[in-house]
């Protein structure tokens, strides 16, 4: 199939590499608004330029990829249903929730499938993780930890833009939580602080948070993040039930130090990137979108789905600003 990609930046050019090496791909339509970038990937995936997302879609593409900034992200995701050309879009699906909620209202009763980029849904880890939790070997669940820590902040620019902690790092852990679990969360309460870098503070964000949330069979989630986690990055989950407890990210490249005599897990070299903690689910994630496309596979992850992670993020930043607890029918919009 022919697949056209909107973005080449980072993630954009990491997810032409990925795509290049897919067998049923067979060939890539690339654009960027920055020309230089456009071009350094055709030549090195070998793939044919396009000078606006509408040449990209006029090129014959059987699917398309949109890793452009967030603000173009409705845009493209419309003109892409427009087009009836199916689309995998990075999240979030708009910066607002309200430009998300207009989104959805847009494409619904379309008949052309969107996937938004929640690539831990595809970490073998968390699949066998939600395995676990639905075939009931845990038994009824009471508690689970899920954790991200990056590296080190990203850029002021990058800060400014981000929506804030909670919608750039935490909606991972709150997508991932609704996809193992399999429960929506109905309320939460959310905490943060500012021990790092002072730009953080000056954009009105926390660079640590905390959150609990409330699951609606009366499980209590328990989110960790931050900014600043020097010896790598570390995401994780915890699973307790009755019957059993289970951990996701428990393994040799874990950035954590153990201080236990005698104990020499976790041995490996730490993770110190997203993409090389989930190098493999970034495959399988775009191997899954080539099925959706090729109309063998539902999308996994659809704009619903992305939505309800983001009022979860909205309720834990109104939580961590008026510092009370937030149900999410109280931020959610019609």
């Amino acid at each position: 199939m022919r697949i056209g990609i909107l973005g080449l930046g980072r993630i954009g050019a990491f997810h032409a590499e990925t795509l290049s090496g897919l067998d049923t791909v067979e060939s890539l339509v690339v654009s960027d608004p920055f020309a230089d970038a456009a071009k350094a990937a055709a030549e090195r995936f070998d793939a044919e330029v396009a000078d606006s997302p509408e040449a990209v879609l006029a090129a014959g593409v059987d699917g398309v990829v949109i890793a452009a900034a967030t603000d173009a992200h409705p845009g493209l995701i419309l003109a892409c249903v427009e087009a009836g050309v199916p689309v995998f879009c990075e999240k979030p699906v708009a910066r607002t929730m309200a430009e998300g909620v207009r989104v959805l209202k847009a494409v619904e009763g379309r008949d052309v499938p969107i996937q938004i980029g929640y690539n831990r849904r595809f970490d073998a880890g968390f699949v066998a993780a939600r395995e676990a939790v639905r075939s009931g070997e845990l038994g009824k669940l009471h508690t689970v930890r899920s954790t991200t820590l990056d590296p080190a902040p990203p850029p002021a620019a990058y800060i400014a833009a981000s929506g804030g902690i909670f919608h750039d790092c935490s909606v991972h852990d709150f997508d991932i939580i609704r996809w193992v679990t399999g429960r929506e969360v109905t309320e939460v309460y959310a905490v943060g602080g500012n021990r790092g870098a002072d730009y953080i503070k000056k954009a009105g964000d926390a660079d640590t948070t905390g959150a609990i949330l409330t699951l609606d069979d009366g499980t209590i989630a328990v989110v960790s993040n931050s900014r600043h986690n020097a010896r790598g990055y570390d995401v994780r989950m915890e699973i307790h039930g009755f019957t059993d407890s289970i951990a996701v990210g428990l393994e040799d490249k874990l950035p954590l130090r153990s201080v236990e005599p005698g104990v020499t897990f976790p041995a490996g070299t730490p993770h110190d990137f997203f993409m090389d903690r989930f190098t493999a689910a970034y495959r399988a994630e775009l191997t899954a979108f080539t099925e959706v496309v090729a109309g063998t596979r539902p999308s996994p992850c659809t704009v619903a789905d992305a939505l309800e992670a983001g009022w979860i993020a909205d309720a834990c930043t109104l939580s961590l600003h008026e510092h009370r607890p937030v149900t999410i029918e109280e931020v959610r919009q019609a």
